[in-house]
């Protein structure tokens, strides 16, 4: 297993500012690189490039979008090269990524740089990807007063940073694992007898984390409202059905949350009903990378 250098101070300053935790995002590179280099060192690299070449190179967007990730990918290229890669960051986080603008510049050893190429584009893509994608949705939802949020439909082992990519693009996030908050759905309704009685049952065992029910009915909504939730879950309700719950949380306090075959398309139609959240599991199980390329002068 190769040995990799400890993340920078001041990169961890960076993503610590952006609210990560900079131990997860290096045990993350550091799971990727070890993946890339499972089988062996980077041969091509190894073969084509003298062992003391240096050489400059900059991750470049090719197309427009949000940038997320951008300080991860810095963190790459400082990993596998340690204090002899110098890194220059050009935009932060949460901007708009303009066609070939570079985001970030490095130099140094030419074969560290292309051993860290590809697993810094994957991150920075992807995650600027997400961010991408959920200011779409913002955008379409903007003046309606609701928010978008994520789900837990991530990639396992991305979470932190995707919900993260989220944040970047101006959406919400939910929970951000099963005991920050209850969320009781059909399989726990139908373990526990009802939603009455699944709720109870939260209360008792855990009664200070924030509860929220998912309903597929008028008549689950009603249920949850008279058992005291504070947020309910329209599971793939219509627009009138939607309407109705609206005029049902009415001065009650109780918040409500679309989800369920939405589309970018009908999410301003949506979010005019008067709903509080719509949650979107597309804006990381379903974004597009954002094409973003890294090119070197030798």
């Amino acid at each position: 297993m190769t040995e990799w250098h400890a993340l920078r101070p001041e990169l961890a300053d960076v993503l610590r500012d952006g609210g990560l935790d900079p131990a997860a995002v290096e045990q993350v590179i550091r799971r990727a690189l070890d993946e890339d280099l499972a089988l062996g060192p980077d041969v091509t690299t190894a073969a084509t490039v003298l062992a003391g070449a240096r050489a400059t190179g900059d991750v470049v967007p090719r197309s427009p979008g949000v940038l997320a990730g951008v300080p991860v990918a810095a963190a790459v290229f400082g990993i596998v090269g340690g204090d002899d890669v110098v890194v220059t960051l050009h935009a932060a986080d949460g901007m708009a990524a303009r066609t070939n603008a570079p985001v970030l510049t490095v130099a140094g050893p030419t074969r560290s740089l292309l051993t860290a190429e590809r697993t810094a584009l994957n991150l920075v893509g992807h995650l600027s990807g997400v961010a991408t994608l959920t200011r779409r949705w913002v955008d379409a939802v903007a003046g309606t007063g609701a928010t978008v949020r994520d789900t837990r439909k991530t990639i396992p082992g991305l979470r932190v940073l995707e919900k993260y990519a989220v944040r970047c693009g101006g959406g919400v996030n939910h929970r951000m694992a099963l005991g920050d908050a209850a969320l009781v759905k059909d399989n726990h309704v139908a373990a526990a007898g009802g939603i009455t009685a699944a709720v109870e049952a939260v209360r008792a065992a855990a009664p200070d984390i924030p509860l929220e029910v998912e309903c597929d009915t008028l008549d689950q909504v009603r249920e949850a409202i008279a058992a005291g939730v504070e947020l309910v879950l329209l599971d793939n309700f219509s627009l009138a059905d939607t309407r109705t719950a609206v005029e049902l949380v009415r001065g009650t306090g109780v918040r409500l949350e679309a989800s369920g075959g939405l589309s970018l398309e009908r999410a301003a139609e949506v979010a005019a009903t008067g709903v509080d959240h719509l949650a979107v599991g597309a804006l990381t199980h379903s974004a597009p990378v954002l094409d973003l390329g890294f090119d070197l002068r030798t």
